[in-house]
């Protein structure tokens, strides 16, 4: 059996069709199941039982002998929330519950790390496991992401193999439920669809000029077939940066939305909300090369090419993957 936590949310239902469609159909699915939008992105999936993630632990302990892998992308993920024992109960203790059963029963594990862990960059975006004590998330959620990932290269007791991926902005279908945190390109769309227009965030920094902040934009199913790589290849073990290497400016990005819905361009400039001003990442692009060291030689959707598939394919057919 596999294990997907977080799986029926957006990148943990996707992983899921991602190995169903690879032949495997011994899934184990564990999320709170407890929101009816959310449930939706695992309709049509085929597993072999739903765990509640409260229960999971005790569930791990009865079933660790049938267990060959798991991937553990479970999380709240709100950059926003500012309240810290949110993240230290549902991010760090549950993960760390994760890595001790997988260390005590000797299973695989693949954890999802983030690029909010690299803060404001100052240190760059490479993913040296030299660097994770030294870098400065700027709001809990990407503080809870790295105190995981400090705490895990302290480990003596390890998975037989495991891999922290730290995931740049993700985008992709699977994503509906997720409000405010949902990519720009869902938020974009939406907006096109209903006004014509979209709006993007004024610059708050001095060194980019309005709707020039760039960040690295990876589309979810790269970032599956990544997660599906990394569990059949087995490189060393060791935290990832899992992005496109290259970033785009949310300019490009919106200019996409528009030219995938065949609409003209027309971009409204807004203030940026308070609450997320000071905590604001203007550019994030992933060092990719421990990954393609590691024999990774497929290529990446573009931005252009993601987001095309995502509206036509997706967002305008209201379609689940």
């Amino acid at each position: 059996m596999i294990v997907v936590t977080g799986a029926a949310g957006f990148i943990g239902s996707c992983m899921v069709n991602k190995l169903n469609n690879k032949g495997h159909k011994e899934l184990i699915i564990v999320d709170d199941f407890s929101r009816s939008l959310k449930n939706k992105n695992i309709n049509n999936k085929t597993y072999l039982s739903q765990v509640h993630r409260d229960q999971f632990f005790e569930w791990f302990t009865a079933h660790h002998a049938d267990i060959q892998f798991i991937i553990h992308l479970g999380a709240r993920t709100d950059t926003t929330e500012l309240d810290r024992r949110i993240f230290q109960v549902l991010n760090l203790d549950y993960s760390k519950s994760v890595w001790n059963l997988c260390s005590r029963f000797q299973i695989p594990l693949i954890y999802a790390s983030s690029a909010a862990t690299y803060g404001l960059g100052e240190l760059g975006y490479d993913d040296d496991h030299e660097l994770v004590g030294r870098l400065k998330p700027l709001n809990p959620y990407g503080e809870s992401k790295n105190e995981f990932d400090r705490w895990v290269l302290l480990q003596k007791a390890t998975p037989p193999f495991w891999a922290g991926l730290k995931f740049f902005n993700v985008y992709g279908p699977n994503e509906y439920h997720k409000g405010r945190m949902a990519s720009v390109i869902f938020h974009s769309f939406n907006q096109i669809a209903a006004t014509g227009q979209t709006r993007l965030f004024r610059s708050n920094h001095p060194d980019y000029e309005d709707g020039m902040q760039l960040r690295d934009f990876i589309y979810v199913k790269d970032v599956i077939n990544v997660i599906h790589f990394m569990m059949n290849r087995r490189p060393a073990s060791g935290i990832y940066n899992l992005g496109t290497g290259k970033a785009r400016t949310f300019t490009d990005l919106a200019r996409a939305v528009f030219n995938a819905m065949n609409k003209d361009e027309k971009i409204e400039l807004i203030p940026m909300p308070e609450d997320i001003g000071s905590r604001y990442q203007n550019f994030t692009e992933a060092k990719m090369d421990k990954l393609r060291h590691a024999g990774y030689d497929a290529g990446f959707y573009s931005l252009e090419e993601g987001i095309d598939e995502y509206v036509k394919g997706y967002l305008t057919e209201n379609r689940y993957f």
